[in-house]
């Protein structure tokens, strides 16, 4: 439980981040996002997940 905080907790922070450093660029990335189709939507959110499955394996094998 504490790890699936952690991450939600790194998650947030690096949102709010991009929100505060960057808003412009956070709305045109949101209608970029809701330009696309919903399969297209679908497939991002695929690679999105697979990718962060792939950086938590690999920091899992780091750290042995």
């Amino acid at each position: 439980m504490r790890l699936l905080l952690t991450g939600i907790g790194l998650v947030l922070v690096v949102e709010g981040l991009a929100w505060t450093l960057a808003p412009s660029r956070m709305e045109e990335a949101l209608r970029l996002i809701a330009s696309l189709s919903p399969d297209q939507r679908r497939a991002l959110g695929l690679g999105a997940m697979a990718l962060g499955i792939l950086i938590l394996a690999t920091l899992r094998h780091l750290a042995g």
